[in-house]
């Protein structure tokens, strides 16, 4: 299964209740006394502008936090990845977990009053699938029944494994068992869509707030497809409303943290981000909070270009060169942490420890500071594939941050014997593109979790797999994976040992080189208060937000 792929703090683009990527531990309380301000209005920032509000193509991390807040799909994602029931009332499984029934609740409408059902889901999904849809994240729906041949063209999207069975009835057929599925179903891809709205509006659809159709807990306004400013105001048809504190959100975009932390500072924001530099001068700040988990950043080893890092001892040395302890904390400083591994820390569980994924799976050689032994390792490596000087060029986004990390990585390297590296820095998306065409010797990357289960990291990594720009190949590794998704998919304790063991197999490996987990650190309003972002970014921050006297 794929994810969706960031430069370094590219994911992290919402500030309060974070982002996409923006994910970490919960908070429900600041101190206070719990007494409700009269006026529940909050100011927000965002990093980047909303692209746009249609469900089927929405794919940066700003329109996809709009999407959580204004649309209602079958479940949230609560603390710790608990899936709690949204408009899925009731689940029922098949046996051999290829058939579910969802229940859904009766009382809840779009803002135009219209009941939303299951036909609204079925049409959501079909053009999501629909290839003329062109969505980014169709392949999510990949496990559905018939979504190669929809997606192929040699069958119509009526043909997806999709199907209302009454008005409050859905059916979805599987091709085979997807253990992660229903976490899936809390992803904005596989929330429902109003068709007479989407009709109504055809080009237009999604790209000014006038123009979307809302059954969440709230309703975009004023925003008209390319301004900076915009709210989110209670929607009054919303099921659970009588749930909601908040009663409205204005967001500006804020690109820069400096500007963000004067508008913080004069009380026009309510909440802002930080970079490493005013993390490191506001650490003793009340008001500061910091969030890691759902992501790592980490670099890639071609392989398949580069002779040398095809032997084992020469990408150990390569890992182990780089200090990553150092790099979180004196070089980035604003919160990140040392990876355990190539999963993120704060993704997911052991289904029966509740222990998380990171430490089960963590092998200290593949993460592990050891310069005398690096030395030893690339100078037996280089013997061994006949190569006397590694010259080496990391690719790597031109923004600061990552420019401040690829110095660093430099530096470290180039304190093997006989190797050299050059720095070549490039814009976002020029980069992305020579990464994906295999195009480059060493690159830095980063991924952010679309949903709470370590095999959206470890995916990755498979053989053929259109993210393993760094052509890793293993057969122990590629087996654990499809046991996984195979044999095993409908036992949660075996396929989780079978994930385990794909990961210590890849670090063992030394297939890619985790870095660090990037943090979100932001300035907090004391008087703002409410349910923060779980890994994968998929809780309902803002539904839970409230202001306190």
């Amino acid at each position: 299964m794929k994810g969706k792929q960031f430069g370094i703090l590219m994911g992290l683009a919402l500030l309060v209740a974070g982002g996409l990527a923006a994910c970490g531990k919960s908070t429900s309380s600041n101190g206070n006394s719990g007494q409700l301000a009269a006026k529940q209005v909050v100011k927000l920032s965002a990093k980047s502008e909303v692209t746009t509000l249609d469900v089927s193509k929405a794919a940066d991390s700003t329109s996809l936090t709009m999407l959580y807040h204004t649309q209602e799909g079958l479940y949230r994602l609560g603390k710790k990845e608990k899936l709690i029931n949204a408009m899925a009332t009731k689940t029922t499984v098949s046996k051999d977990g290829k058939t579910y029934v969802f229940k859904l609740r009766s009382n809840n409408h779009w803002n135009d009053g219209r009941a939303v059902t299951a036909k609204d889901y079925v049409y959501s999904w079909q053009r999501t699938v629909n290839p003329k849809t062109a969505s980014e994240y169709a392949y999510l729906m990949a496990g559905i029944k018939n979504y190669d041949q929809v997606q192929s063209g040699k069958l119509a999207p009526s043909q997806l494994g999709v199907k209302a069975l009454n008005k409050n009835t859905l059916q979805v057929t599987l091709s085979k068992p997807v253990a992660y599925f229903k976490l899936l179903l809390a992803f904005p891809t596989f929330f429902p869509q109003e068709q007479s709205v989407v009709d109504r509006y055809g080009s237009d659809y999604g790209h000014t707030s006038g123009k979307t159709a809302y059954d969440g807990p709230f309703v975009m306004t004023k925003w008209q497809g390319t301004n900076q400013n915009w709210e989110l105001v209670k929607n009054t048809h919303f099921w659970d409303k009588k749930n909601i504190t908040l009663q409205k959100m204005n967001f500006q975009v804020v690109a820069d943290p400096s500007t963000g932390l004067s508008l913080f500072q004069k009380k026009d924001l309510d909440a802002t981000m930080l970079d490493g530099t005013q993390v490191a001068n506001l650490k003793n700040n009340p008001s500061l909070k910091t969030f890691v988990g759902g992501t790592t950043y980490y670099m890639q080893m071609n392989q398949k270009k580069v002779k040398a890092l095809r032997n084992l001892k020469v990408r150990q040395a390569l890992s182990m060169a780089i200090d990553k302890q150092q790099l979180a904390k004196s070089v980035l400083r604003d919160g990140s942490k040392a990876p355990l591994g190539f999963v993120s820390q704060n993704l997911s569980r052991n289904p029966k420890t509740k222990k998380d994924f990171a430490t089960d799976a963590y092998v200290k050689s593949g993460v592990t500071y050891d310069l005398p032994q690096a030395k030893k390792l690339m100078k037996a490596g280089l013997k061994a594939t006949g190569t006397k000087k590694l010259n080496l060029t990391l690719m790597a986004d031109d923004i600061s941050v990552t420019k401040t990390v690829a110095q660093y990585v430099q530096a470290e390297l180039q304190k093997l014997p006989n190797v050299k590296v050059t720095i070549n820095s490039l814009p976002y998306k020029t980069r992305l593109s020579r990464s994906n065409s295999g195009n480059f010797e060493l690159v830095l990357s980063s991924w952010g979790a679309d949903f709470a289960d370590p095999i959206n990291f470890l995916s990755l990594m498979s053989t053929g797999n259109t993210n393993n720009n760094g052509d890793f190949s293993d057969t122990q590794y590629d087996a654990a994976i499809k046991r996984s998704e195979n044999q095993d998919a409908n036992n949660p304790t075996a396929r989780y040992n079978d994930l385990v063991t794909a990961e210590k197999r890849l670090m063992t490996q030394q297939g890619v080189v985790p870095l660090y987990q990037p943090a979100t650190a932001e300035m907090w309003n004391s008087k703002v208060s409410g349910y923060v972002w779980n890994p994968a970014g998929m809780s309902r921050g803002y539904q839970w937000m409230k202001v306190e006297k």
